[in-house]
């Protein structure tokens, strides 16, 4: 019979597959499309198709490991299984929180027009050599957690026969030292800086709205929609940050219900993600819809 924690992880595991590679693959063909057409892409479309592709990686190594847990805990924790299901995982995931920080600095620095050396600099960073830095993060992020992994698991092997699911779910078996200073470097430096771009556009748009409604000179005032949205965009992004930290703060507490319940999270956040992502871009809804229009017309007409 299978616990109510087994039948979580599960229906978690299953759930997340279905929701999550559709909704994704979408983000990535639509952006394919736009390349298609126009032949390049804006630097938030270059880093939604790289959230894309992050989110279906994640999402499948994700419910794998879901499923081993549920039906072969045994082999989750081989040490081969277990280092490269955990490397990979927290690879995908310390880059998506990057990209959601190029993401926000790219809306910031467009948004605020800011007049300091080192806005004008990450500006024309990231308006002209974006491919190039993605590729240098996720460069970093392999470097930082791939090696380290193995080599610090390496050392501390499991005992796959005398591990308990709990022992494979929580996953702390190394130093304490090396997950602080890699979380630091993948989930805190990235969410401060995001969180830094969130308070300088609103701030700048604030006093912009200010600004323009002091205005007596009778001229209308701009459509401000686009950056609206892209205030939301960076503040559900990193509404994603609070709860993936609200997951690491639950798998030191001894309560396995709470370490599932954060596991189902976790299974969860890819197709989250790509719900943001769809808000926050109105030409990947529109081909989208046009597509389902289009497919849906056809299969009427036959």
């Amino acid at each position: 019979m299978m616990s109510p924690h087994s039948l979580s992880v599960l229906v978690s595991s299953v759930l997340g597959l279905v929701l999550a590679i559709p909704s994704n693959t979408c983000i990535v063909m639509g952006n394919l499309d736009i390349i298609r057409k126009k032949g390049k892409l804006s630097p938030s479309d270059v880093i939604f198709l790289g959230k894309g592709i992050v989110n279906i990686l994640l999402q499948c190594v994700l419910s794998l490991q879901g499923m081993l847990l549920v039906f072969s805990p045994a082999i989750l924790c081989i040490i081969q299984v277990y280092v490269f299901v955990f490397a990979v995982v927290y690879f995908l995931t310390y880059y998506s929180f990057w990209l959601t920080f190029w993401l926000s600095a790219h809306y910031c620095t467009s948004i605020t027009n800011l007049s300091y050396g080192f806005f004008i600099w990450i500006k024309r960073i990231v308006s002209n050599f974006l491919s190039h830095l993605l590729f240098l993060t996720a460069l970093g992020v392999f470097i930082m957690t791939v090696p380290g992994f193995w080599i610090v698991y390496a050392e501390i092997p499991l005992q796959s026969s005398e591990n308990s699911t709990e022992d494979c779910v929580t996953g702390f078996h190394v130093s304490l030292s090396y997950f602080v200073s890699t979380n630091i470097l993948g989930v805190i430096l990235p969410f401060c800086l995001s969180l830094l771009c969130l308070v300088l556009t609103f701030s700048f748009l604030l006093r912009h709205v200010c600004r323009v409604k002091n205005n007596d000179s009778g001229s209308t005032r701009p459509n401000l929609q686009a950056h609206v949205t892209a205030l939301r965009t960076i503040f559900f992004l990193l509404l994603m940050f609070t709860f993936f930290i609200m997951h690491y703060v639950l798998l030191f507490l001894p309560n396995f219900t709470l370490v599932i319940i954060g596991w189902t999270f976790r299974l969860l956040s890819p197709s989250l993600e790509a719900a943001i992502i769809f808000q926050a871009s109105n030409k990947l809804r529109r081909i989208i819809l046009r597509r389902f229009w289009t497919r849906s017309r056809r299969n009427t007409e036959t």
